[in-house]
């Protein structure tokens, strides 16, 4: 699936009346197939540019295309039909925390089923194998038929990962995926989606704070800061003269964020609303 933003602005839902655009007039095309990573400092204008590609955020300006189609154009009910072709992995995940591990990961399907389904799958997973399927490549199939609640929080974020390799969606769009990962399983979790995508042939753009991971992982890296795209290279032509200037007065953000003592974090993290 292909992806176009040309002179986008954009502002996050929750910023103040007052402040400047998160976007400023950015331009980005990803091809069909392609997998960039999106780094940047807090504040950059990450989380927003997830939104608009999405389609959940309408620009101020600028144009969005999503395979040729400008979604905000389209009737009500197309545009729900292009969503469903999307897959949009926050950085905290949207589990019920009474839900059940097997419940939470087939819910990656529901675009691509009827409601009546969707309800019985509530109470009767509809495809136990598939989901199982999908939390061994996160290394989570043990945790099958857990509560979500009772999940640490590098678990749910491996959860919601696992949603994205059952989505029908042909363009992935993931928000900070290892805010509660150690680097070990970092890597296998980009590693895992990374795999996946290329199988099916998806578009990838994900955001991360993890600079070494996204220079390792992705084969195509944008830099962005204070909503303008500053460079937007192969991942071997970035020096450390452009990291540094995209980091500048924020360079203690370039090793990422520490992971807690275990690996993983051992309750809920609250969402994250820094990136705007």
């Amino acid at each position: 699936m292909r992806l176009e933003l040309a002179g986008i602005e954009a502002r996050h839902p929750a910023a103040r009346t007052g402040l400047p655009p998160a976007l400023k007039k950015l331009d980005l095309k990803l091809a069909a197939g392609e997998q960039v990573a999106v780094i940047g400092p807090s504040g950059a204008g990450k989380t927003t540019l997830l939104q608009v590609a999405a389609a959940s955020l309408p620009p101020a300006a600028g144009a969005l295309r999503i395979d040729g189609d400008d979604p905000w154009a389209l009737s009500g009910r197309a545009r729900q039909r292009l969503r469903g072709r999307l897959f949009l992995a926050p950085q905290t995940p949207p589990l019920p925390p009474r839900q059940r591990v097997v419940t939470a990961v087939l819910a990656g399907r529901l675009p691509a089923i009827g409601f009546w389904e969707s309800l019985r799958s509530l109470f009767y997973p509809s495809d136990i194998a598939g989901a199982h399927a999908a939390l061994t490549h996160f290394d989570l199939a043990d945790k099958l038929f857990e509560r979500v609640d009772r999940l640490s929080g590098g678990e749910r974020q491996r959860v919601g990962l696992a949603r994205t390799l059952l989505s029908p969606a042909s363009l992935w769009l993931i928000d900070e995926p290892l805010s509660a990962l150690d680097p070990t399983r970092a890597r296998q979790a980009i590693s895992a989606l990374l795999l996946a995508a290329e199988e099916r042939r998806a578009t990838v753009l994900a955001t991360l704070h993890q600079v070494d991971t996204a220079l390792e992982m992705f084969p195509r890296i944008v830099g962005l800061r204070q909503g303008r795209v500053v460079f937007d290279l192969a991942r071997g032509e970035v020096g450390q003269r452009h990291l540094a200037d995209l980091y500048a007065q924020h360079e203690d953000e370039l090793g990422g964020p520490a992971p807690a003592a275990d690996g993983e974090a051992d309750g809920p993290r609250p969402v994250a609303m820094h990136c705007r």
